[in-house]
Parts: C-alpha cells; sequence; structure tokens
C-alpha cells in the first residue's frame, strides 16, 4: 500500500499534471486562431520528441520501436492522433470549458464501448452512472437551442476517440510507459504531416517557441500524470482530474473572455457525477473480485 507521503505526493503530481494540461489547452486554442492544425500539431509533436529522445534511447530504441501487440498499438495511436486533431479543431470555435466538459464525457463512453466491443459485463449501477452521464451531455449539448453546432459534434466525436483510446490502453497496459508516450507523440507527428498540405502560416521566432513549449508542457503533464498513479492509488488521484473544469472556466474568462451557459455548467456537473461514480463502483468491483481470488 502507498504510504501517506507518497499519497500526498501522488494528489500533488496529479494537480500539477492537469494544470499543465490546462496550460497546453490554453496555449492550444490561442495557437490554433493563427496557425493551422496540421502544422500545430506537427510542430508540438517535434518538440514532444526531441524530449522524449533521451528515455527512449535509456530504455533501447529496439525495445521501443518492437513493442508487444504492435497491431493494437497501431490502432491506439490512430486513434490518440485523431483525437488529439479533434481536441484542436474544436476548441478553435468553441469555448476551452465547453470543450473539456465533452471530452471529460470520456470514461461514460469507455464503459459502453468496453462492453460493445469487449464483451466487458457491466453492472445496473455502472449503466445507472451512464445513463446519468449520457443525460449530462445531452444537456450539455443543449439540442433545442444553439450548442448542438458542427463543432460540438466534433469534440463529442473527439471525446469518443478518446474513450477508445483508452480502451486499448487497458490492452496494453504491461507496455512501458516511455514506449507508450513516444508511439503517441509519433502518430501525432505523422497526423501533423497528413493535415500539413491544408495550409501553412509561417510563424514567427517568438511563436516557433510557443508551439515548442505546447509539446514539453504537454509531455511534462504526460509525466506528472504518469507518476502520480504510480505514488498513489488510481481511485485516489483520478477524481483530481476533474479540476480540469475549474481550469478551463478559469482561463477561459480570464483569458478569453468565455463564460459557458447554464445549460453546459449543469451538463457538466451530471458528467462530473457519472464519473466519479463509475470510478467508485470500479474500485469496489476490484476489492469483490479480490476477495473471490484465491490466495
Amino acid at each position: 500500500m502507498p504510504t501517506k507521503n507518497a499519497t500526498l505526493t501522488g494528489i500533488t503530481m496529479m494537480l500539477l499534471g492537469i494544470l499543465l494540461f490546462s496550460v497546453n489547452d490554453v496555449l492550444g486554442k490561442w495557437l490554433v486562431a493563427t496557425y493551422t492544425i496540421g502544422q500545430v500539431v506537427l510542430l508540438r509533436s517535434v518538440a514532444a520528441l526531441i524530449v522524449i529522445a533521451p528515455f527512449v534511447v535509456k530504455q533501447g530504441i529496439g525495445r521501443t520501436l518492437r513493442p508487444e501487440r504492435p497491431w493494437l498499438q497501431v490502432l491506439r495511436v490512430t486513434l490518440g492522433s485523431c483525437e488529439v486533431a479533434l481536441f484542436y479543431w474544436a476548441v478553435s470555435y468553441l469555448p476551452l470549458a465547453d470543450t473539456m466538459t465533452l471530452w471529460l464525457a470520456a470514461p461514460v463512453w469507455a464503459v459502453i464501448l468496453a462492453a460493445l466491443l469487449l464483451g466487458e459485463r457491466v453492472d445496473a449501477g455502472r449503466w445507472l452512472a451512464v445513463v446519468v452521464g449520457f443525460i449530462g451531455v445531452a444537456v450539455a449539448l443543449n439540442p433545442s437551442g444553439q450548442s448542438l453546432t458542427l463543432p460540438a459534434i466534433i469534440a463529442l466525436v473527439g471525446s469518443v476517440s478518446f474513450a477508445a483510446m483508452m480502451i486499448m490502453g487497458r490492452q496494453l497496459r504491461g507496455t512501458p510507459d516511455v514506449t507508450l508516450v513516444a508511439w503517441q507523440t509519433l502518430g501525432a507527428f505523422v497526423m501533423g504531416l497528413i493535415l500539413l498540405p491544408f495550409g501553412w502560416t509561417t510563424p514567427s521566432v517568438a511563436h516557433i517557441g510557443l508551439l515548442g513549449l505546447l509539446g514539453i508542457v504537454a509531455m511534462a503533464a504526460h509525466l506528472c500524470v504518469t507518476r502520480s498513479l504510480k505514488l498513489a492509488e488510481a481511485s485516489v488521484v483520478v477524481p483530481y482530474q476533474y479540476t480540469l473544469i475549474v481550469w478551463a472556466l478559469i482561463f477561459g474568462w480570464f483569458i478569453f473572455g468565455d463564460w459557458p451557459s447554464l445549460s453546459m455548467l449543469i451538463g457538466s456537473g451530471l458528467i462530473v457525477v457519472a464519473g466519479l461514480a463509475l470510478m467508485v463502483l470500479e474500485r469496489r468491483a476490484g476489492k469483490a473480485t479480490e476477495m473471490l481470488d484465491p490466495p
């Protein structure tokens, strides 16, 4: 069991990681207002690859390039690369808090996808949480109002892609973190190359630095979250990921002058409740399994 100090450190690392992700999202939203999605994803990935290169060398290039279950890795990388592009596409049109609200619905979609694609058994409690989360998404989208737009649908598709990537991650839990991050970053780099012909705006020297910082901040955020999950139990630190909504509200209002609608705030509340309920139910199910397992 993690010690008290390790748990506190794990919580701190999760909070720091989520703050860094929020800064990354703000930088991304600001940059895609000037530059194309392709070049933002490409230059972000170049910076991240430079940062992770020493870790790849230390682990071994051959070990990184020959992961377990390579076709599943390719599928995960494809989903992750699409998710990154869809996020930048959505956030270029939507308020930051609106986009992050729909992305935080990923655990709800993950339960549905696990049941449909992997045949996982889902009990009544988790289905109830899924229904609450689905209602939250419906309220946030506000189909009868002005919220159900193409960017909102793009954000929704992106959150489903992220959920599918989470499912793939479960199947690859034995793969080293460096391998997962390196492949994911390489996939985003390829996605940037694919999207690059759709437009290019030559950045200034200062903006090249910001585009590089985007990748470095994202990499640091991933490392903080990964370390957090190694220092403390997931059920303890994962709930702190919902501070993302708080930062999105603060940064969205302070930097972009955005404030979400009442329906978006209510919907985000339902989504957070559903996500926390799913986490608690998952933890209980895990403890019940441990009690049934023979020593």
